[in-house]
């Protein structure tokens, strides 16, 4: 999942909060979801952790959005044990907005 900041911050990286198992890391075409190497990871922490960063989004102040590949979002709802028959209309890449109106309608 890639993540998009605002034009007033530079840099957000590491932890948003324990209990996820993910950290945002910088790479050279911008910053980026991170699975952490250490510890355990909860099996709807991914989930959580995509829902989290749509929710600041929203909030638009050090993230403006989000982009999740459709591949990611499945795997995530799947590790969080969410049914799959209600996440068809998950575009090829989906947006905060798109994630927060998904989590809406899969009533999560």
């Amino acid at each position: 999942m890639e993540i998009i900041l605002s034009k007033r911050c530079e840099s957000f990286t590491g932890s948003l909060g324990k209990g996820f198992g993910y950290h945002i890391q910088r790479r050279k075409n911008g910053f980026f979801a991170k699975r952490n190497s250490k510890g355990e990871i909860p099996a709807n922490g991914h989930l959580r952790f995509i829902f989290f960063c749509a929710y600041l989004a929203q909030l638009n102040t050090h993230i403006t959005d989000i982009r999740v590949p459709r591949c990611e979002f499945q795997s995530a709802l799947s590790e969080a044990g969410v049914s799959l028959s209600g996440a068809r209309d998950i575009r090829h890449e989906s947006s905060a907005a798109d994630v927060l109106t998904l989590k809406e309608k899969l009533n999560l």
